[in-house]
């Protein structure tokens, strides 16, 4: 039996918790057209552990956006990804990065294509820090003003849902129960109560960090070139692998007035500086820092696609 014919089957730990019957269904139709070895990592550890354990079969991931991610960065930094033919089943809510890339919806679809399919190569951005980035990169990240806003103070959606409020309407509302049976005439600690509250019902909300932020003053080089300094201010940055060993970088100024067009270009390395900024690699946020540097990577993985 050939190498083809081999799977090492790592499913990840997410997605048999979010879709159990997608994974059930890839693993029936992988295991009808080839030799397959499953395996369950408890977690991230797990997960790196197994890839490294694959021997001479073919690599296959069950999972959504961030475990193919997890695979292919795992695989740059102990320098085996040039070698290693990878294959991915999307399970999970997160899809969108493995559809880009071409990889069929549906568990049967890519299912099929992993059996069927053939190895296609594709460039990589890889940035001074050894992370990688498979499909593009913004400055500042898409949704991190929103995800600011929702943690709001008492972290990350911690027990609101519709209708909660600050803290000072859950105080007010506390004081409101508490005098609902009767006047508070009697008792003047209860009027000082409530007037300390409404006082800080009446305070405008403390700004979010990272919420209604403006214009990012950032130093942006393509090839050594200045393409942007820090006395022009930007509304954002994309930066996308494309095919040819060139990164496609635009950037969009500030617009005073009429709309300002998008600068474009084609670079091999691209170098961002300037004040703390995020970023959005895919599907994940990094930051802040205050320089990176991303370089493209010709034709530096493989990815196993219909044909």
């Amino acid at each position: 039996m050939s190498a083809r014919d081999q799977l090492l089957v790592v499913i990840d730990p997410v997605a048999r918790r979010t879709d159990g019957e997608s994974v059930r269904i890839a693993k029936d139709v992988l295991s009808a057209g080839a030799a397959v070895r499953i395996c369950l990592p408890d977690g991230p550890e797990d997960f790196t552990k197994a890839l490294a354990r694959r021997g001479a079969r073919r690599l296959v991931v069950i999972g959504d956006d961030r475990a193919l991610l997890r695979a292919v960065g795992s695989l740059h930094r102990d320098r085996e990804l040039a070698g290693c033919a990878l294959s991915v089943v999307p399970v999970g809510a997160s899809q969108t990065l493995a559809r880009a890339l071409g990889v069929p919806a549906g568990a049967v679809a890519a299912a099929r294509a992993v059996l069927e399919g053939a190895q296609r190569r594709l460039d990589l951005l890889v940035d001074d820090s050894d992370g990688v980035v498979l499909g593009d990169l913004r400055i500042p990240p898409v949704g991190a003003a929103e995800a600011d806003v929702s943690a709001g103070a008492f972290g990350a959606g911690a027990g609101a849902g519709p209708g909660a409020g600050s803290g000072a309407d859950v105080s007010a509302r506390a004081v409101s129960r508490v005098t609902a049976g009767g006047p508070a005439d009697g008792h003047p600690w209860l009027r000082t109560c409530q007037s300390f509250v409404r006082t800080l019902a009446s305070r405008p909300s403390r700004p979010v960090p990272g919420a209604g932020r403006g214009p990012a003053r950032l130093r942006i080089e393509a090839d050594g070139v200045v393409l942007v300094d820090l006395d022009q201010p930007v509304e954002g940055v994309r930066i996308t692998a494309v095919h040819g060993g060139l990164a496609q970088v635009e950037v969009r100024p500030t617009s005073v007035g009429a709309e300002a067009a998008p600068l474009r270009v084609r670079a091999g390395t691209v170098t961002v500086s300037g004040p703390d900024f995020r970023y959005r690699a895919d599907a994940v946020v990094a930051g802040p820092v205050r320089t990176r540097t991303w370089t493209v990577h010709p034709l530096a993985w493989g990815l196993t696609l219909p044909r």
